[in-house]
């Protein structure tokens, strides 16, 4: 699947490609939280422009093993929703993410990057629900492929709307974009989620 990508700055770009290699890791954590995943991309650097950096992003994210994706699950935030949701949204959401964790052993992770936010939480119930129906192993690959579109985007986000690689930040920050999963479902459109 391509998407299509804005311009990034060369600068944001080149301070990744020149930054410490720990602090080039801490930015790609912020992102997916896989030290496995952000060491292996700032062991390739420097990267020529951005579509290449997403597309390695996008293979060490396949790549990653079991127990990798199991923890890069663990690190997911809760859903944040608006302030004037609905008390049943919330109830809703938290029981669904409840059913969808007792059954999986993992968080729900969904990208909701370009969802309006007055549908992100419609979209990620009806994700919820319509993965339930998943056996284990096929909700694990679709679980894997929604975090690495969130890395994706987040990765995206970090270099075209900030521009800067210092970011310590967690991948539950709350004042990430709802770019993301399901776990942040009502946010700007543009962050992540997880659990």
């Amino acid at each position: 699947m391509q998407t299509r990508t804005a311009p990034v700055s060369r600068s944001a770009l080149e301070r990744f490609n020149d930054a410490p290699a720990e602090e080039a890791v801490r930015t790609l954590l912020a992102c997916l939280d896989s030290r496995l995943w952000a060491e292996r991309l700032v062991s390739h650097r420097p990267y020529p422009d951005l579509p290449s950096l997403l597309a390695a992003a996008d293979e060490a994210a396949y790549d990653l093993s079991p127990a990798d994706l199991t923890g890069a699950l663990a690190a997911e935030a809760l859903p944040a929703l608006p302030q004037d949701t609905y008390a049943a949204a919330h109830t809703a959401l938290s029981a669904a993410t409840a059913a969808y964790e007792a059954r999986f052993g993992h968080a729900f992770v969904i990208c909701l990057d370009g969802m309006p936010a007055d549908e992100a939480l419609d979209h990620a119930l009806a994700g919820i629900r319509s993965r339930l129906a998943n056996d284990p192993d096929e909700e694990r690959a679709v679980a894997a492929d929604e975090l690495r579109r969130l890395a994706r985007g987040r990765l995206t986000d970090v270099l075209q709307r900030r521009g800067a690689v210092t970011s310590a930040a967690s991948p539950r920050g709350p004042d990430e974009p709802a770019t993301a999963h399901a776990r942040q479902t009502a946010q700007t459109p543009t962050s992540r989620s997880g659990h």
